[in-house]
């Protein structure tokens, strides 16, 4: 019997219920026929290798820059980093910039970014005993946590092995383990009208000879070759001290004499136990405040990133700036008492103004430059104009260039790049690194040149490398 004739046969009043139960039925019986469905989708884990020394590396927060990164030539150093930051957002900006080798986190997590063989973009703008470009002959390890804070004993753990691991993989000596501190430069500005040392205090408290124990190495350097040799100048003797001061001390320390028994009928006592070496004591860091008063200045808070659009100052007035707001009036009238918010938006790349800087969202020309502020190796890019350098222009002129204009401080310009004059013949190497930067005549743009490839070159390029 059909379906209706036997709703035919029923009374009306049993109707809809009879028509309900043939559609659930009906209903049932397609999802019986249907295929099952997938069961929801869910990421794999990131895989998880272990190194020759037993250490499990985790691979969730490997870079994608790892594709456009060359092989480093030579391994000469390690260079040991603190994030200054939490581990999710550290991890996050370190990976999309493909930023350091490796990352250890609070609990002795080890996370690779880059691969160990590649160049990461970790140093910045560095050097050690006259030579710069550290990124391309070392590897960086950045460490969860603040240049004043120890870090946990699962870190030292951690960093210990990874550190035996990488030495005896590439024979680097003990002496050539540093931190960023050590390292980095910076280039003249408000303050210091020089290159100097104290840009970065990222690392230091790694240098001292107990962390460093820890961590199975001997006691680092104790002094600064470049500061020493008068290529830089030292501007944070307080840095230098803590850095070095232990160190130096350690060095210098005499061996602890022994002499022969006095002579004497009675049997002689037991020599009492050598003291141990002296080690001059070391000035503990300050308390650090992000306030500005006597003898703390926004450079002494921000460092690097004292005009960056990211650092907030609060005045005593309660008005509100970010440092590339700030006029060069301004810095130096700067009151007492102004708060200052360091990478307020959370969003600052480790290494900034390093590179390609902005006026308008990095700071001010003059903030920028220094007194390279008219100099042949200062490079000034207005939008849709040509560039030109520092040393063609009036003071007055540079002042008034636009909020956006692009620039490079310490660069030299070498090209352009034809088929008799090869980008690798004009700058070596550095042809594909991220501060290695390409202008494009035609569509007067700049790239990167982690971002170019042989054939991507654009046609009469001029390649703008940074001046040793």
């Amino acid at each position: 019997m059909n379906g209706s004739a036997h709703s035919a046969a029923l009374p009306r009043r049993l109707l809809p219920a009879a028509c309900a139960l043939l559609v659930a039925c009906a209903a049932a019986d397609a999802a019986a026929k249907a295929p099952a469905k997938k069961p929801a989708w869910k990421p794999k884990p990131a895989p998880v290798v272990r190194t020759a020394d037993g250490l499990s590396v985790s691979s969730k927060y490997r870079s994608p820059r790892n594709t456009q990164r060359r092989p480093r030539k030579t391994t000469r150093f390690i260079v040991l980093h603190t994030t200054e930051g939490a581990a999710k957002g550290s991890l996050e900006k370190l990976s999309a910039n493909g930023e350091c080798h490796y990352v250890v986190d609070t609990d002795g997590t080890l996370y690779l970014i880059v691969d160990k063989k590649l160049v990461a973009f970790h140093a910045g703008l560095s050097m050690w005993d006259g030579k710069t470009d550290l990124d391309g002959c070392s590897i960086g390890i950045e460490i969860v946590g603040r240049h004043d804070k120890e870090i946990t004993a699962a870190q030292y753990a951690t960093l210990r092995k990874l550190l035996s691991e990488l030495k005896r993989t590439y024979e680097i000596p003990d002496r050539n383990v540093l931190t960023h501190s050590m390292v980095a430069y910076g280039n003249a500005n408000h303050w210091h009208k020089y290159r100097h040392r104290g840009r970065k205090r990222c690392g230091m408290l790694l240098a001292s000879p107990s962390a460093r124990a820890k961590l199975g190495l001997q006691p680092g350097p104790s002094f600064d070759p470049d500061v020493k040799a008068g290529r830089l100048r030292n501007a944070d003797p307080e840095l230098a001290r803590i850095l070095y001061a232990k160190s130096a001390a350690v060095a210098a320390a005499p061996a602890p004499k022994g002499g022969a028994p006095a002579k004497t009928s009675a049997p002689a006592a037991p020599a009492p136990p050598a003291a141990p070496p002296r080690v001059q004591a070391v000035a503990k860091p300050a308390p650090e405040s992000n306030v500005i008063g006597p003898g703390r200045s926004a450079w002494d808070i921000a460092r690097d990133r004292y005009d960056d659009a990211s650092t907030v100052y609060t005045f005593p007035n309660g008005r509100r700036k970010t440092g590339a707001e700030i006029t060069s009036k301004e810095w130096r009238t700067m009151p007492a008492g102004t708060v200052v918010e360091v990478d307020a938006a959370g969003s600052a790349p480790e290494n900034g103004n390093e590179g390609l800087l902005t006026i308008g969202v990095d700071g001010t020309a003059d903030g920028l430059a220094g007194d390279a502020i008219a100099s042949q190796s200062t490079f000034y890019f207005p939008e849709g104009k040509p560039y030109r350098t520092g040393a063609t222009m009036s003071l007055s002129e540079i002042e008034s260039l636009p909020s956006g204009t692009r620039m490079l401080v310490g660069y030299k310009a070498v090209g352009p790049v034809s088929p008799k004059r090869p980008v690798f013949s004009l700058c070596g190497v550095a042809w594909n690194r991220g501060d290695t930067y390409y202008w494009d005549p035609a569509r007067r743009t700049l790239r990167p040149g982690d971002e170019i490839t042989e054939r991507t070159i654009p046609k009469d390029a001029m390649v703008f490398v940074r001046k040793d």
